[in-house]
């Protein structure tokens, strides 16, 4: 995970006023000033950072006033009211709602889904309302400060409540985008992007990474470009794509091929719609070869949809057919987790298979 995460050198966007940003690279963490933390502290202090920077900017969400299940809200009512961060009834259509309604008179809402498994009670509210809001008003209106945060995927002892990675649902939605973060990094940059975007924003949190991802995180107000893939490790050999926690897996299965003699080259994808095309295309048309992974089940999942259009880019220069190494066509299981999930040694026999096919 140490490798994955250590890579600082990216294409930032620092906000130079309340209106506009300034696109810097940054090429060392010498000119930063830079503090160690896990994931759900970089999320913290992007929302402090965007509670701060904008005056329009609310929170709010089951549990989120003590700090949430997670604690990724904690000391936000504290700092900025009651009137800015506060506690929702258990109800997602009506927090959902709710957030459209603020974010169609000028405001930002971050609205918190306490696990992404019950954001289904929602889905009429994101696909019907937020994601047609603009269009259907020939642009008059919009909803475009409505930024979702949901923590998604497995975490070791979720069952089939508390682990689901229903991110293909969104994928197939015309006017909302989909972010997932894989890193502390990242994850502040690419939540920072989304709540400024001017379009309504499905922002999934890997849970398994809230703790566990350390890493070095600028502690200024900075923006990671939404849209752009990144390729995190160069090869020759075969194309990886992944997202979220799924690519630090990735990453151990790429190492292991090296030792074989294997080279792989990784991208993470971070923002599922749009998403990157050219870039992995870029990438599989040099390999000629892609593998796709993800914990949601393979049948529908947002790999299938990268498969089909790669197939149609870059047919001639395949090698060998797309393979996906993802969650099985089952409801998530509990004591069977380890049977479900996609992880390095199937990845690793996938590779070799897809090199010697």
């Amino acid at each position: 995970m140490a490798s994955l995460l250590g890579r600082f050198c990216r294409k930032l966007v620092v906000p130079s006023s309340a209106h506009g940003s300034r696109m810097v690279s940054t090429t060392s963490c010498g000119s930063e000033t830079v503090k160690s933390l896990n994931l759900y502290s970089a999320i913290n202090q992007a929302l402090h950072i965007a509670l701060e920077s904008d005056p329009r900017s609310y929170v709010f969400g089951e549990d989120v006033g003590f700090g949430g299940v997670f604690r990724c809200t904690t000391g936000l009512a504290e700092r900025f009211g009651k009137n800015r961060v506060f506690n929702t009834p258990l109800c997602e259509q009506g927090i959902v709602g709710f957030g459209i309604g603020l974010a169609a008179m000028g405001n930002r809402a971050v609205v918190e889904i306490q696990f992404a498994d019950y954001i289904y009670p929602a889905f009429d509210q994101i696909v019907n309302e937020a994601a047609k809001f603009r269009y259907r008003s020939g642009n008059q209106f919009n909803c475009g400060g409505l930024t979702i945060r949901a923590p998604y995927g497995a975490v070791g002892h979720g069952g089939h409540y508390h682990s689901q990675s229903p991110e293909a649902f969104f994928c197939h939605v015309p006017g909302i985008k989909v972010v997932i973060p894989r890193s502390p990094r990242e994850a502040k940059g690419l939540l920072l992007s989304s709540i400024r975007d001017p379009n309504p924003i499905v922002f999934f949190e890997p849970k398994w990474l809230y703790r566990q991802a350390v890493e070095e995180v600028p502690e200024h107000d900075y923006m990671i470009p939404l849209s752009e893939a990144e390729v995190i490790r160069e090869g020759n050999d075969i194309t990886l794509v992944g997202w979220g926690a799924q690519l630090t897996v990735m990453e151990q299965a790429c190492l292991d091929a090296e030792k074989e003699g294997i080279s792989c080259e990784l991208i993470d994808l971070k923002t599922l719609l749009p998403w990157d095309k050219e870039t992995v295309e870029a990438s599989v048309k040099k390999t000629g070869r892609l593998l796709i992974s993800h914990e949601a089940p393979v049948t529908g999942g947002f790999g299938a949809e990268i498969s089909a259009t790669i197939l149609e880019r870059c047919f001639l220069k395949l090698e060998a057919p797309v393979s996906r190494v993802c969650g099985l066509d089952t409801p998530f299981p509990l004591v069977f987790e380890p049977f479900y999930m996609p992880t390095k040694n199937k990845i690793l026999d996938a590779i070799k298979s897809t090199v010697n096919y």
